[in-house]
């Protein structure tokens, strides 16, 4: 088990970041459906393109969505392989039995 941040993966860091955007949170959900183009998404969500591209950024470079280009436009999808990797993180933690109280610590003060 991590014990700090340093040994915990980027895109793991990465992915909880990207999902803490109501926003962010908002393009996941509609991806959920199916690939959708970026007009589609700024419909949906209410937003301009530059706005949405900021937040597709960040969900690419977490590894949560894949794009693709078709002719001008745009498309994203999932990507469910970082999705399990994020759920396997979290899975980690419900095997944890206890958690042990700390030790007295002899340090002066």
């Amino acid at each position: 088990m991590p014990t700090s941040s340093t040994t915990i993966p980027h895109l793991i860091v990465a992915g909880f970041h990207a999902l803490s955007d109501p926003l962010r949170i908002g393009v996941i959900e509609l991806l959920r459906q199916r690939e959708l183009c970026v007009c589609d998404l700024c419909d949906a969500l209410g937003v301009n393109q530059s706005k949405l591209s900021f937040h597709l950024k960040t969900l690419k470079e977490a590894g949560l969505v894949n794009s693709r280009q078709e002719g001008r436009w745009i498309y994203y999808s999932l990507n469910l392989p970082q999705f399990a990797a994020l759920e396997q993180y979290l899975a980690d933690y419900c095997r944890l039995s206890q958690i042990l109280p700390a030790t007295p610590c002899n340090k002066p003060s």
